[in-house]
Formats: structure tokens, C-alpha cells, sequence
């Protein structure tokens, strides 16, 4: 038998999963600062998150 075929696997997976609720206004500017910077919503999500952890390790 031949080894898998497929994607090589990450050093850092991103295997976790969450949900938020957020209004329509704050969507609207997920959409908008993911289409922009040409990123997922996720990835504005975890930049921001960053932005945030680093401000608050100061």
C-alpha cells in the first residue's frame, strides 16, 4: 500500500472551535476588514485577538 495522500499537518493546527453572537453592525465590520486586508473572518479574529493579548501584557 502507498503512504496517505493529502495535506501535511500543521505545527499549529487550528483544531479548536468557538461561537460569538455578535449585532449586524459588528458583522458588517468583520466583513469589511476581512475583505480589505483579502483575509478570513477568522484570521481578523485572531489578529485582533493578538492586538489585544499584546496591549494587555504591557
Amino acid at each position: 500500500m502507498s503512504s496517505k495522500m493529502g495535506r501535511p499537518k500543521s505545527d499549529n493546527p487550528k483544531d479548536v472551535r468557538f461561537q460569538i453572537r455578535a449585532d449586524k453592525e459588528t458583522m458588517e465590520k468583520l466583513d469589511y476588514c476581512a475583505k480589505e486586508n483579502n483575509s478570513s473572518r477568522s484570521e481578523i479574529i485572531r489578529q485582533g485577538i493578538d492586538l489585544v493579548y499584546a496591549k494587555t501584557k504591557k
